[in-house]
């Protein structure tokens, strides 16, 4: 079977949106001959990659729509008009293709967003879209926590979530999949609304066998002190003040919170915690390399994810992975991924709710050992059974047979 894949972002040893890409592209050639389009930005991690583990089923177009072959961090409106330019660029290199290789199945892998289009979908062949994501929203009481900036991000993203859908190329894409996969209900009720036929819901994360492997290592670290902790960028809308509010809450005098990530919510992170007077308890410790960030994660107890709207992401999993209980907001993603078996999540209308309801939690977990064992066995278990990438592989791969062979009947 030869299929070809759209991802925008895709680079080896990396995660996020270009680990994705990436595990995708070698997942698919476990199974199939791949061609895939993606940004000349990443060739040069990419034929390095290859050169050192060669791979005959991947097959690599590289675009990159006026040369601007740049990241853009930090600049979004640039990213996204680059990003739908490339889309466009991606259609006609995609059906040069096709004249060429006639392809059984075409794919859209990244960017994990719903409203944007993916003009692959016009090649006459069946089209897959996603995993996307991004239908997720902070609860509007949430906002009033929000600084001017934060609020006029949200208010940003919310109009430009709005405009997106309503645009008659995306709404294109999502008539024309035979199969739509959305991160999470949030967003699987909105590929609905834009004519999306068939849905389901299934999280664009996951993690290799050597990555579980690496954090099945993490031993659990004495009882005392009872260490809480959350990696990741810190940013408005990842809600690390109300963690920060509900350790406070938690009042307990033997107990630590560290957070490893850096951003734009640092200074007011700092502030809040001399403001309420738990400096003693609480370390933000910057941005570390992966493998020092993991050991932190070795010598904590539980791991605190408080977002207010992620899709999915990887540090749920590699908490679970690791064999941590997990407290967070009955929100998008983490609650796809987050069971009642493998930690707590805590329902999400407004701050104080939220506060009170993240400080229980904490509380709880802090005086149960045996619970903290139970949750986190669980999360390793939940982890090497669904959010395996070898698992996910063979599930696309088994898909594509079964829609080719309905076509072919």
């Amino acid at each position: 079977m030869k299929i070809i894949l759209s991802a925008f972002a895709c680079e080896p040893g990396q995660g996020s949106e270009e680990g994705v890409g990436w595990n995708a592209v070698v997942e698919a050639a476990k199974h199939q001959e791949v061609w895939v389009l993606t940004r000349t930005f990443y060739r040069a991690a990419i034929e390095a990659e290859l050169a050192d583990r060669p791979n005959p089923n991947m097959h690599f177009a590289y675009i990159e729509p006026f040369g601007w072959s740049e990241n853009f961090k930090g600049r979004q409106g640039g990213l996204q008009l680059h990003y739908y330019l490339w889309q466009i660029l991606a259609y006609f290199e995609a059906r040069s293709l096709h004249r060429q290789v006639n392809f059984d199945i075409a794919r859209h892998v990244t960017y994990v967003k719903f409203w944007s289009p993916s003009f692959i979908s016009l090649l006459p062949i069946p089209f897959i879209w996603g995993p996307v994501g991004g239908g997720e929203a902070a609860p509007k009481p949430f906002w009033e926590d929000f600084s001017s900036k934060a609020k006029l991000y949200e208010t940003a993203r919310d109009w430009g979530q709005r405009l997106g859908e309503r645009d008659p190329f995306t709404r294109m894409t999502a008539r024309r999949s035979v199969l739509t996969f959305a991160t999470t209900e949030d967003t699987a009720k909105r590929v609905r609304a834009m004519g999306a036929k068939k849905v389901q819901v299934l999280s664009e994360a996951c993690l290799s066998k050597p990555e579980m492997a690496r954090l099945a290592q993490c031993q659990m670290p004495p009882a005392s002190p009872i260490r809480f902790i959350s990696m990741g960028r810190l940013l408005h809308w990842k809600g690390y003040h109300l963690a920060v509010r509900a350790f406070a809450q938690a009042n307990l005098p033997n107990a630590e919170y560290w957070l490893l990530g850096d951003g734009p919510e640092r200074d007011r992170l700092e502030s809040l915690v001399q403001e309420l007077g738990i400096a003693s308890q609480v370390k933000l410790w910057g941005r570390l390399p992966r493998e020092e960030s993991l050991s932190k994660l070795g010598e904590s107890h539980v791991l605190i994810h408080p977002s207010l709207h992620d899709s999915g992401g990887w540090t749920c999993l590699e908490g679970m992975a690791a064999g941590r209980p997990i407290i967070c907001l009955d929100l998008g993603g983490p609650a796809t991924q987050v069971t009642a078996q493998t930690g707590i999540k805590v329902p999400g209308y407004n701050p104080e709710q939220a506060v009170q309801g993240l400080a229980e939690a904490i509380a709880h977990l802090a005086g149960d050992a045996e619970l903290r064992d139970r949750l986190g066995q669980a999360g390793r278990n939940h982890v090497r059974e669904v959010y395996d990438w070898d698992i996910k592989g063979e599930f696309f791969a088994q898909l594509c047979e079964d829609i080719v062979d309905r076509k072919s009947g």
